[in-house]
């Protein structure tokens, strides 16, 4: 029975991407039209947000999120998250009240449709060029003067060990918070790895949890070393704290 069950997963996580492309040729027309000013990104925000609804729901799953804090429409923030599953970036779209833009891998633009408009919304960075970081922190410190909210997972990418609970946070998070003096909003995604790690014979549909804890304010701190370590730490042990339960 376990060749079935199998099976039946494949096909499952086949209908993902089969979602994920079909709305998103629907969608195509007006994301190229919001994608086209940044002041219409709002627009495009609104979009991602229906279309992160119907792809979680269409995969079976059903997000249930708890707000420990209250995110103003009005105000920038850093959002952050542990990465374990493609399914966070929906869930990420699905969760904030805020418009925000992803910083994320290059190579997400290299795929159909989504890495279009990937690639039209979002800040693209190679993490291992030295000028592509640099360039997508300059992009991003654009972004948050402009009034627009980042998100960036900050383990840089999906560990290689699902063993690991977090894999060591990346500084560029923390640091552009301190120099924008903008509050960090740590967000837990508990059940991604159980409903949609990255392996094709794994996962099933249910409940997807996310948690927002409350704000970590940066404001009158100071840019140094040891204030990054500690923003690092305080960010990290808050999302962990919601990935054992």
């Amino acid at each position: 029975m376990t060749w079935i069950k199998n099976i039946l997963i494949v096909v499952w996580r086949i209908w993902f991407y089969v979602i994920v492309f079909i709305t998103l040729v629907i969608l195509l027309p007006f994301l190229l039209v919001t994608t086209s000013k940044e002041k219409w990104y709002p627009g495009t925000f609104r979009i991602g947000k229906f279309w992160a609804t119907i792809v979680l729901y269409g995969m079976g799953f059903f997000p249930k999120v708890t707000y420990n804090t209250h995110l103003d429409k009005r105000k920038s923030y850093m959002l952050t998250a542990n990465h374990s599953s493609m399914i966070d970036i929906m869930m990420m779209i699905y969760v904030s009240k805020t418009p925000f833009v992803f910083i994320g891998k290059g190579e997400l633009a290299r795929l159909p449709v989504f890495g279009l408009i990937f690639k039209r919304s979002c800040i693209l960075v190679n993490r291992g060029n030295a000028k592509s970081r640099k360039n997508a922190f300059v992009e991003a410190q654009r972004r948050l003067k402009n009034g627009v909210s980042i998100c960036i997972f900050p383990e840089g990418g999906v560990p290689d060990d699902i063993t690991k609970v977090l894999d060591e946070f990346k500084d560029g998070a923390f640091r552009l918070s301190i120099e924008h003096q903008i509050p960090i909003v740590p967000i837990s995604f508990p059940d991604s790895k159980k409903r949609f790690r990255y392996c094709f014979t794994s996962g099933s549909p249910g409940v997807l949890r996310a948690v927002v804890h409350p704000l970590i304010h940066t404001k009158g701190v100071e840019l140094t070393f040891k204030n990054r370590k500690r923003l690092k730490q305080e960010t990290a042990e808050a999302i962990a704290s919601k990935l054992y339960w």
